[in-house]
Formats: structure tokens, sequence, C-alpha cells
């Protein structure tokens, strides 16, 4: 299989280097409590940061109930479900961006590159809706359209950023030995505030109105923030290289290494499982 996916014979030294990190992971007697330890804080804390992230763009929100949010803005039955349509098309198109570019641009450039497009879109929304909708509390057709392109724009956008990346970045900082416990916190973290932002979102629309775009703009600055100045660039770096090239010179993340910088994994390649 390597070599299918390497395209080439010459696969055996990174085929060792995988089932020397497999050996190391399966040493490790308790996972979790490694996960708490001061070394593998920097990828726990950037894991459930991207998925929480995820929810409070407000994407699943908008996916969730966007026949109800056309219809709140004007459209017909029909004409709102056609846009919802429409918007998951725009998705899974637009994933496909993601695929062709990440290792050609890298993760960052993605996500902040996003940020600003999705900023754009949500305030735009919202300020639409909030000089609209206050003055006849319906919408011209025009500005109708207008809002299902900018809705458009905010799902591309996330489709070939955040979405995929949130899974994509947390796989490649865990380290081997605590990637399971590691991922299932973060993916937890997912689950838990898409439930609680697909239950607060209808009620949160009835008494915010268009401000509950503003509210998800505020998320996105703050996602805008993080990823500008905590998130490292994880293009084409081995996961067993992650703390000498990238947790060892991030000006944040750096104090959290060992001495040594090699962690939970230089304690096991010693002899120490904990």
């Amino acid at each position: 299989m390597l070599k299918r996916i390497r395209g080439t014979e010459s696969v055996g030294a990174e085929y060792e280097e995988i089932a020397h990190a497999c050996r190391l992971a399966r040493r490790v007697e308790r996972p979790f409590r490694e996960l708490m330890g001061r070394p593998s804080r920097p990828p726990l804390v950037i894991g459930v940061l991207m998925q929480v992230f995820q929810q409070f763009t407000g994407i699943n929100a908008i996916m969730f109930y966007a026949p109800v949010l056309f219809q709140t803005i004007g459209f017909k039955n029909d004409a709102s479900l056609l846009s919802s349509l429409i918007m998951g098309s725009v998705n899974v198109l637009s994933t496909v961006v993601s695929i062709v570019c990440v290792d050609r641009f890298g993760r960052r450039i993605l996500l902040l590159s996003a940020c600003v497009l999705m900023l754009i879109a949500q305030t735009s929304i919202g300020g639409l809706l909030h000089a609209n909708l206050k003055a006849t509390n319906s919408l011209r057709q025009s500005v109708a359209s207008a809002v299902v392109v900018l809705v458009c724009l905010f799902v591309s956008s996330f489709a070939w950023s955040w979405g995929p990346l949130g899974w994509l970045i947390p796989s490649e900082t865990f380290p081997v030995e605590t990637r399971t416990a590691g991922y299932a916190f973060a993916v937890s973290s997912n689950m838990l505030f898409t439930f609680v932002i697909a239950q607060a979102f209808l009620s949160m629309m009835c008494h915010m109105r268009s401000a509950i775009f503003f509210f998800f703009s505020v998320w996105i600055v703050a996602m805008g923030l993080f990823a500008a100045f905590l998130l490292p660039e994880t293009k084409n770096v081995p996961i067993d290289e992650m703390v000498d090239r990238v947790w060892k010179r991030h000006w944040y993340w750096k104090r959290y290494m060992d001495g040594d910088g090699t962690g939970s994994a230089g304690d096991m390649e010693s002899g120490n499982p904990k």
C-alpha cells in the first residue's frame, strides 16, 4: 500500500519509521494521562480550538436551518429549498479546492484568507438584513438574492478551509503516542458545541435577528487571530519532527516543550514508558 501511495519502491526507511512509531504508541499505558502532560498541551489546545471554532463560524447552524433562514428573509418554500440545495453543492465543490491547494499553499494561508472572506460575508449579510428588515420588515428580491450569494460565499470559504482543515490539522499535530486520546478529546468538543449551537441557533435568531451574524463575525475575528499568532504551519512536517521543527521554534508554544525537546516519545525510547 505504501508503495502505491508513494509511487516508488524505495519506501523501506519510511515503513520502518511508521512501524517504530506504532511500537512506541503501543507502549503508552495511560494515553489520557500522557495527554494532560505539559508537552502535550500545544497539540491538545490546537486540536480542541480547531473543532470549537468550526462551530462558532455558524456553519452548521446555517446549514441546519437554511430553509428556515431563507423563508425568514422572504423566500417561498420551494425557493428556500432550492437555495439550500445550491449551498450544499457549493460546499461539496469548494471542498475539492482544499484538496488541491492545501499542500501547495499551506494550511495557515487557507485559514487566514477564509477568515477574511467569511468576515466580509457575515458582516455584509448582517448589514443588509439590519438595514432592510428594520425599515420594511421584508426584503426586496434583489437584496434577498444578494443574501443568498453572500451565504454561498461564506459556505464556500468555510468548505475549503476551516471545514476540512479542522480535521486535518489535529491529525498532524498530535504525536502518535497520544493521537487516539487527543483526537477523541477534540472530536468530543466538536460534537458538544455542534449540539449547543444547533439547540441555541433558532432562539438566537429570533431574539438577535440580524445581529446573530455580527455575533458569529466576532468569533471569526478571534479565529483569524488564533490562526495568525498561535497556529503553526504543518505543511511538509513529519509528525516525528513536530517538536524540533515546529513546537520548539514557535514563539509561544516552545515554553511547553521539555528541555531536550523530546517530550513523552523520548521517555519511551529510553525505556521509561509512562
